[in-house]
């Protein structure tokens, strides 16, 4: 047996595409081995980088601590309604188990790592699909992945900022009966949950417009059923949201609501240009002469 025939394919290593630019399923299933692999990487090293700004920030540009960062909403509750430690200056989480601090942390660089090695694990997904698909619509595919990107950023953010206000409504209805000691778990658990809920409920116009432009929907229909939308909007941010705190449930409801208008107005625009379109292209009569001589296959 030759060398080259026990050769092994390093997870790192492209295999070599055909002349006539096709893959075997084979090579499909090394090339998803090699760009996870990558992926891989790029969020450990993004895990590492985020483990050690979690203690620390860069005060010299202004850069706080990733620890701070996303304890944040927490410690913008006011001191009444949660529970201080020591002299009561700072803000800390309740570690209510030995490896408590440790997940804290951990968790807390897996977030940095997705955020900061997005244009990565981003590229790797984009280069895998791109092969199979036609320079039109790459061209989709790419300006849909950037606005994807950029929706479920707006998302995301949007709820660091009410999550502050949701967890002073939510850890304010016991009045002076209770006081909130939130551990790393549970906290973490709905910081989480409520920065991917915006995240995806952002990529509803995104989605109305792709079914736009695959011709499903239409901008005349969407305006029609207006009503109905903002119904179902408002009943959906009533549905996902955790603890349904009425400032949360109703940051989430606006949005949605005013991207749901900007999809229609992207829509109807589109229309309308294909309309204009198939008007500046007038249709041949039914009694125009074949161009096509006898005999000549269709």
């Amino acid at each position: 047996m030759s060398v080259r025939a026990i050769r092994l394919r390093l997870p790192g290593r492209r295999p070599r595409p055909p002349a006539d630019g096709s893959m075997a399923l084979l090579d499909h299933l090394h090339e998803l081995r090699r760009r996870l692999f990558l992926a891989t990487l790029a969020l450990m090293a993004g895990t590492a980088v985020g483990f050690a700004w979690f203690a620390r920030g860069i005060p010299a540009i202004g850069l706080p601590s990733l620890g701070d960062i996303l304890t944040g909403p927490y410690c913008a509750v006011p001191a009444e309604s949660r529970v201080t430690f020591g002299d009561g200056s700072g803000c800390q989480l309740l570690a209510t188990g030995p490896f408590s601090a440790v997940e804290l942390q951990l968790k807390s660089a897996l977030i940095a790592a997705t955020v900061l090695t997005a244009p990565v694990w981003l590229h790797q997904l984009w280069a895998f699909v791109a092969p199979a698909l036609h320079a039109r619509e790459r061209r989709y595919a790419i300006v849909f992945g950037v606005s994807g990107g950029l929706l479920f950023g707006a998302g995301a953010g949007l709820a660091y900022l009410v999550i502050r206000e949701g967890l002073t409504v939510l850890l304010g209805f016991g009045g002076d009966a209770t006081v909130a000691a939130l551990s790393p778990e549970s906290y973490f658990s709905f910081l989480i949950a409520m920065l991917i809920i915006f995240g995806v409920s952002f990529e509803l116009p995104l989605l109305l417009i792709m079914l736009n432009l695959a011709g499903v929907l239409t901008g005349e229909r969407l305006a029609t059923a207006r009503r109905y939308a903002i119904f179902g909007l408002v009943v959906f941010a009533g549905l996902v949201v955790p603890g349904n705190d009425p400032i949360t449930m109703g940051a989430l409801a606006a949005a949605l609501v005013l991207l749901y208008e900007v999809a229609v107005q992207v829509t109807r625009m589109h229309d309308r240009r294909l309309a204009r379109r198939g008007a500046a292209q007038p249709a041949r009569p039914d009694d125009e002469p074949s161009r096509l001589r006898p005999g000549t296959p269709v």
